[in-house]
């Protein structure tokens, strides 16, 4: 999720949410290996029952993780006065504990940096100013790396679903004013806040995504919970080996409801950090956001009314973050999903 933000401490705040004690480890989530026969018809078959899966034998190298995991944490370990030289955000660059302009809080310090080479940001630039050669490269070998691989997952998307034709999505993603964009999340430890409540500290509150996917890769401090379908939140397990990939709104819409982003949040840890690498996967701000016509059925008609995702983005952005968003772009014919 992209959210502006003011920089700022992570002080004790009373505004920041909690929640009760997390539930145990939910063992469901589906397991889906790149490299396997049937990887397009398990990906679709998570994306619609979860909106969400694991993947594994990605082929994206470990070093890359291991590269931007030291350079990110060496960041987010610089005295404040250094990180708010980086902020605040434009929307890019450095932002802490302000989530959106409509107060949603979180226990969450992060860097937003743009992927498209088409737009510049000094804010993007400040990050880099302690090492820019090591941390640049750092993330411009990994956001490399992991879009090659979200290219070939959409594309295995339209594969499971027959869509036509095979880059209907990828190209979207493949396009030189994509609107996609990279973040590391930093959740450090609160043990006094959760000492004294006996609750959770929420890091990051209940959304879904806009875009069309995400992928997410953390290290291997737990923290990420998502919505089941009655409503059950459920703890992921963290694997910092895998990537774990979310179903976008613009994919939902895409699809006309046959897929399903998901709605998760991050709860912060009261004894190690956590830290989260996102790449978020947008189409072009021009874009228009319609069911794709290969997979409409014979007199079946859209559940959504047509918009961009220059219209979907800034509609989003000025809700909350536990909003339903696509509410707002509903057929008042449809079904309630």
């Amino acid at each position: 999720m992209v959210v502006h933000s003011q920089s700022g401490a992570l002080d004790h705040c009373s505004l920041i949410k909690t929640c009760r004690p997390t539930p145990v480890a939910f063992s469901g989530i589906p397991v889906v290996n790149l490299r396997d026969p049937e990887a397009k018809s398990l990906i679709v078959k998570a994306c619609e029952e979860y909106g969400f899966f694991k993947l594994v034998n990605h082929g994206v190298p470990m070093e890359f993780f291991a590269n931007l995991e030291t350079e990110a944490l060496r960041f987010f370990n610089l005295p404040q006065s250094d990180k708010d030289k980086a902020g605040p955000p434009d929307p890019f660059g450095y932002g802490c504990k302000m989530i959106g302009s409509n107060g949603d809080v979180g226990w969450v310090e992060y860097l937003l940096l743009n992927t498209n080479p088409q737009i510049t940001s000094h804010k993007t630039n400040s990050v880099f100013r302690e090492n820019p050669e090591i941390f640049r490269s750092a993330v411009n070998e990994y956001v490399q790396a992991v879009k090659r691989m979200a290219f070939e997952v959409v594309e295995l998307v339209a594969d499971g679903l027959e869509i036509e034709p095979r880059d209907a999505l990828s190209r979207l993603l493949r396009d030189d004013k994509s609107d996609s964009c990279f973040r590391l999340n930093h959740y450090p430890p609160c043990p006094e806040l959760q000492a004294l409540s006996g609750r959770n500290l929420i890091g990051f509150g209940e959304h879904t995504d806009p875009q069309i996917i995400s992928v997410l890769r953390s290290n291997n401090t737990s923290g990420l919970q998502i919505c089941l379908k009655d409503k059950t939140w459920v703890s992921v397990p963290p694997d910092q080996t895998s990537f774990f990939i979310n179903v976008g709104d613009a994919l939902q819409v895409m699809t006309n409801g046959r897929l399903r982003s998901v709605r998760h949040r991050v709860l912060a840890d009261s004894v190690s950090s956590r830290l989260s690498m996102i790449y978020f996967g947008g189409p072009p701000l021009g874009e228009k956001i319609v069911p794709l016509p290969s997979l409409m059925a014979k007199g079946e008609e859209s559940l959504y009314k047509e918009f961009t995702w220059s219209e979907y983005k800034t509609s989003a952005y000025k809700s909350r973050l536990s909003d339903y968003r696509l509410g707002l772009f509903e057929k008042k014919t449809a079904a309630c999903l």
